[in-house]
């Protein structure tokens, strides 16, 4: 079956700028407070208050490049998971409080836990989830509370086609029908392995943004807003399934660039940026958010370095 065959088998990262020279309160924010660990492939960076840094949650994380030179919000939510929320006690909420004064930080009570805001805007749900972690893998370092992201939750304009949205996600993406849920033509759920979901879902007031589309120095394409990063089960099937439709993009922001079916699985990846009901590609895009599409094996059949799936 070609669609399980290229079944998405995990969003492993999300990319997010943050503003340019503030490590503190990513550092802050991400790790203590929200209990995400510093990968050790970017931990360094940390002292030398520049450039990317990797938060880790179980077997998925964020990547936090710096903005040039604001942050970008994710439109929409992140969901974490813990074993217990007895970390986000008076004392390490007061710390937070203190050293996210001034940002765009807030903090409260939900019925399942918390809800957050990072110190840039981009809205975090907590809940307790002793079952969250996902077994099959995890990333490189030490282990924190924070167990998975177990929902990205993306909005879409309130005119927006979801059921358009399903079609590209179980037609090009190949996620099983049974996986993708509908509800009332509003939210679109779609399970991602054992234990994660990615929503799309209408934004309750004004346009969904996660693009920022332009060219470089040279005039080629760019895209510096938010990326999400999945891997795949087959590469070449889902590259055909999108360069079929006129999809495939390549990010001149990034080195890793994928022009051809033969470059993609090389590079063991490429990018599309546009959203399409491909029943009506005419139509044009639904929404615009960057997918990083990634390859679990190289061409030779050994696993991909930075897959963080044990078996593939």
């Amino acid at each position: 079956d070609v669609v399980a065959r290229r079944a998405v088998l995990i969003v492993d990262h999300v990319n997010l700028n943050h503003e340019k020279g503030r490590h503190d309160l990513l550092k802050a924010f991400y790790f203590d407070l929200l209990g995400l660990t510093a990968d050790p492939r970017k931990a360094e960076n940390i002292g030398k208050g520049k450039k990317t840094l990797w938060a880790n949650a179980g077997i998925a994380q964020l990547h936090l490049p710096e903005g040039a030179p604001n942050a970008q919000p994710l439109d929409g939510r992140l969901t974490l998971a813990y074993a217990s929320l007895d970390r986000f006690d008076a004392a390490r909420l007061e710390a937070a409080e203190a050293a996210l004064a001034g940002t765009k930080f807030q903090i409260r009570r939900s019925p399942d836990g918390f809800d957050v805001v990072c110190p840039w805007g981009t809205p975090v749900s907590l809940k307790e989830d002793p079952e969250a972690a996902d077994p099959r893998g995890a990333q490189p370092g030490d282990a924190g509370d924070a167990l998975h992201i177990v929902d990205i939750a993306l909005h879409v304009d309130r005119k927006a086609d979801l059921a358009g949205v399903k079609r590209f996600y179980t037609k090009v993406m190949g996620v099983p029908a049974a996986d993708a849920t509908l509800i009332a033509g509003e939210l679109l759920v779609l399970k991602i392995g054992p234990a994660q979901t990615l929503t799309f879902l209408k934004k309750p007031m004004g346009k969904a943004a996660h693009a920022d589309l332009g060219e470089d120095d040279d005039g080629l394409p760019t895209n510096g807003g938010i990326h999400i990063s999945m891997y795949v089960d087959d590469l070449g099937a889902c590259y055909d399934a999108a360069d079929a439709l006129g999809l495939a993009f390549v990010n001149y922001r990034f080195k890793r660039r994928a022009h051809t079916k033969e470059e993609a699985l090389d590079q063991c990846m490429f990018r599309v940026v546009d959203v399409v009901d491909p029943d009506a590609p005419e139509v044009g895009p639904i929404v615009q958010v960057e997918h990083e599409i990634r390859s679990t094996k190289k061409v030779d059949g050994s696993k991909y370095k930075s897959c963080p799936l044990r078996e593939v």
